[in-house]
């Protein structure tokens, strides 16, 4: 693979505009290049002949010479050229590198020779590239340094809570006195040791390393040792830092004492934040809004453990995306700069990457210094000293691709598309669909199995979506919040809709069989409670606690489920009001599974019959299963509304209102047959003015489109998808199936279809529309995060310090 493809595909995605733009730098090479073959045309056909003919011979048993990362990390073969070193016959460094105030500037010493300029423009923008990059890394830094001392800070509190929960009456002096005494016996032996090996110009402390000093100093008296060596090289950097002795006896004792204050008073000034947000202590929020005191409970400090584990692996997350940020860019300097070498036969890498090694971009080593910290902080604090567990929690491994889930994923289509086949060969065979009980089949069997196809259809769907956004590099797993490694990808989607789907054909397949081989009409009964079997085994595979068939996206889609039924009782994240859009488009399938509860509670099934309809209870809970998706969504917004004090939440609230009137005149004129003209007239009216109010909101606010001042006209500025033409496709698709609802008011009836079918396809168009919805939605997500250099999650912190404290501080 080429450099410039890796260098793309190694990109952190919400930082992309932050990165050196090598393809514009390579197509300025480019313009170089056609210049000196326009004016020497032998140029660009003898210089790579020239260069390598006359090398010296390298050996056919030559060991590899790949180089490293100065840092350690992997080989950066795969990103190297074969031709490393420029012909003894070169010319000199022509350029000139300097500092200025605004950055780093290049004086190209040939502007005077024959495409001088082609070349002076390259530079120029090298330059911009360069200190737009150092700029990015320098913020971002400064941003990671601000955090590790508020980290610090929150493991202040932390230590202070475990000695007040290990010691409720206070910790005993005698023992402390011991411990103290142990550590600074410690230190002093390290700093003796540190000062006889190490030669004092390696004895300088950088920042990164002073940010979490505080962290492993006051954990050492809790936890205790684990790895001597390591704790010996830590002791022995703040030593050297701080140029303070500790002498093992009493003295030294009261001076580490008066080093740090006593653990335990930081309590007095820290304040414990909601620990886990249910809807009593919501409600209890909204009744009486107050702090919560801290209770000094080992529950308490099982929640305040997990909390900062969680924000100490999304640090660790932030500074390995830096450092890589760092690697990368100096490595793409590199590359352009040993391209521009070959194209000018010039030698201008060595001072120029002089300058990128001695710069903050390449030189600066507090993040390493700062991962270094966090290792070790987090090994001995949260996985009781044991690295193994604690480096893999911290560095979980990418997930690989099994050939079984592909081979299963492609096999299970396979039957599916088989069986789907089949059962149109046996209803065409048989002339099923001519029979006298084909009306009472659909009436009750086909909204019964109808479910099946709903789930399947939107799994489908949203494996289209994972596709598509890995495709377009769209960092789907960050916006959803998926924990790093448990995304499901597109072919282990398929293999879940696919399995349903076999198992349900299966089943229908099953019932025709049995229902017309007169031999098995003892098992009437259990062909009717097959569909019902299927899904009470899928509601079983569901809710499963094991740790089999994905569990934690089972986890993860139950508690967003949870969520959004309780919605004005929970903080509204963007995976639960997105999976709320997503139920709303799936009315019919929770018709279907009232149809269920009422076809197999009240007896129907065992004479196939369908009573429901006549029941006004029945028709009663129609109108509330088809509003409560809305409903929840109307209540997101108003909490949204409530916490944000965003106008906007409030118009969302307004257009679901609109719809929930609209459901209900539709559904009110579909089970009323005595006013049918009014209610017509109505549903009519109401269905209008709620589709074009939400085709508004999906094409400007959900989609960013329609924008007629952008570059692109009537789309926005930036666009994954290079061919326009697919967003105004989109768009119309949109439009056209947001009027679906269109055929229940005027019931458009088709002589083939029955009239079951006709909901069936009308509900299938409406899951397809929000497919098509789900991409763009969150195309337009990843790119204001893209916008914003919005790379992180925000991990909420256990401990509140006060206003006052962070003053002093």
């Amino acid at each position: 693979m080429k450099f410039g493809k890796e260098f793309s595909s190694q990109m952190v995605p919400e930082w992309h505009e932050a990165y050196m733009d090598y393809e514009y730098l390579k197509s300025l090479l480019k313009d170089i290049t056609k210049f000196k073959r326009k004016n020497n045309p032998s140029h660009g056909q003898h210089l790579r002949r020239k260069l390598t003919v006359y090398r010296t011979f390298s050996g056919l048993l030559s060991k590899s010479t790949r180089k490293r990362h100065p840092h350690g990390g992997a080989p950066i073969s795969p990103f190297s050229d074969s031709d490393d070193d420029i012909e003894e016959g070169l010319k000199s460094a022509p350029i000139l590198v300097h500092s200025a105030s605004h950055g780093y500037e290049t004086t190209f010493l040939m502007a005077a020779e024959a495409g001088g300029e082609y070349e002076t423009v390259f530079f120029r923008r090298l330059d911009d590239e360069f200190n737009k990059v150092e700029k990015f890394y320098k913020e971002k830094v400064d941003e990671v340094m601000k955090e590790a001392v508020m980290l610090n800070k929150q493991m202040d509190a932390l230590i202070a809570f475990r000695v007040k929960v290990e010691h409720p009456d206070g910790w005993p002096w005698k023992e402390r006195t011991v411990e103290m005494t142990r550590l600074a016996s410690d230190v002093a032996i390290s700093a003796a040791a540190l000062a006889a090996s190490t030669p004092a110009g390696a004895r300088s402390m950088k920042l990164g390393a002073q940010a979490l000093e505080a962290i492993e100093e006051g954990g050492s008296s809790s936890t205790g040792k684990s790895d001597e060596d390591q704790e010996d090289d830590d002791d022995k950097e703040k030593e050297e830092e701080d140029k303070v002795v500790y002498e093992p006896a009493a003295g030294g004792i009261s001076r580490l004492s008066a080093a740090r204050p006593s653990p335990i008073e930081v309590l007095d000034r820290v304040k414990i934040n909601n620990m886990k947000e249910t809807p009593r202590s919501t409600i209890k929020h909204v009744l009486k809004p107050s702090n919560p005191e801290l209770k000094f409970s080992r529950d308490n400090l099982k929640r305040v453990e997990e909390k900062l584990r969680r924000a100490f692996v999304e640090f660790y997350h932030k500074l390995r995306l830096l450092k890589s940020y760092s690697f990368l860019n100096v490595l793409a300097f590199s590359k352009i700069l040993k391209k521009y070498d070959k194209v000018s036969s010039r030698n201008a890498t060595k001072s120029y990457m002089k300058m990128v090694d001695n710069s903050y971009l390449g030189g600066s080593d507090e993040v390493i210094r700062l991962m270094e910290r966090v290792e070790d902080t987090f090994i001995k604090h949260f996985t009781n000293a044991n690295r193994t567990k604690g480096m893999n929690i911290l560095r979980p491994k990418a997930k690989r691709e099994r050939h079984r889930i592909t081979f299963s994923t492609g096999f299970l289509g396979g039957c599916m598309f088989s069986l789907v086949v089949a059962l149109f060969a046996i209803i065409r065979t048989r002339n099923i669909l001519q029979e006298e009980g084909q009306k009472q089949y659909m009436n009750t069997m086909f909204p019964l199995y109808s479910l099946f196809g709903f789930i399947v259809l939107h799994v489908i769907m949203y494996a289209a979506n994972i596709y598509y956004w890995t495709r377009y590099r769209v960092n789907y797993s960050f916006i959803f919040g998926f924990k790093q490694g448990t995304e499901l990808r597109y072919r282990q989607v398929l293999l879940v809709g696919f399995s349903i789907g076999v198992l349900a054909l299966l089943c229908v397949i099953a019932n025709l069989d049995m229902e017309i081989d007169p031999e098995t009409n003892d098992y009437k009964a259990l062909t009717e409670l097959l569909p019902l079997i299927l899904l009470i085994g899928l509601f079983i595979v569901l809710v499963l606690p094991f740790n089999i068939f994905y569990r934690s996206s089972r986890l993860f889609f139950l508690t967003c489920l949870f969520h959004c039924l309780a919605a004005p009782l929970y903080k509204v994240t963007l995976p639960d009001f997105l999976l709320g859009d997503q139920i709303t488009s799936q009315v019919q399938a929770l018709r279907s599974v009232q149809f269920y509860i009422c076809h197999y509670g009240w007896g129907d099934y065992k004479l196939r019959q369908n009573t429901c309809t006549k029941s006004d209870t029945y028709n009663a809970f129609l109108f509330i299963v088809a509003v409560v998706p809305y409903v929840c969504r109307l209540l997101q917004c108003l909490r949204r509304l409530f916490e944000e004090k965003n106008a906007e939440q409030g118009y969302n609230g307004i257009k679901y209102f609109l719809t929930i009137v609209a459901v209900c005149l539709r559904t009110a004129y579909s089970v009323d047959k005595d006013n049918q003209f009014v209610w017509r007239m109505l549903a009519g009216i109401f269905s209008a003015i709620a589709a074009i109010f939400s085709t508004y909101w999906d094409l400007v606010l959900d989609w960013g489109l329609l924008n007629r001042t952008s570059k692109n006209r009537w789309l926005r500025d930036k666009l994954l998808i290079p061919q326009k033409k697919v967003y105004f496709i989109a768009m119309f698709l949109n439009i056209l199936l947001r009027f679906a609802w269109v055929q229940t008011v005027l019931d458009f009836n088709v002589s083939f279809m029955h009239r079951q079918t006709m909901v069936t396809v009308v509900a299938s168009l409406e899951i397809i529309r929000r497919g098509i919805w789900n991409f763009f939605r969150l195309e337009n997500e990843h790119l204001n995060n893209v916008g914003k250099y919005r790379a992180f999650k925000t991990v909420p912190l256990p401990f509140n310090y006060d206003e006052d404290e962070d003053k002093d501080n």
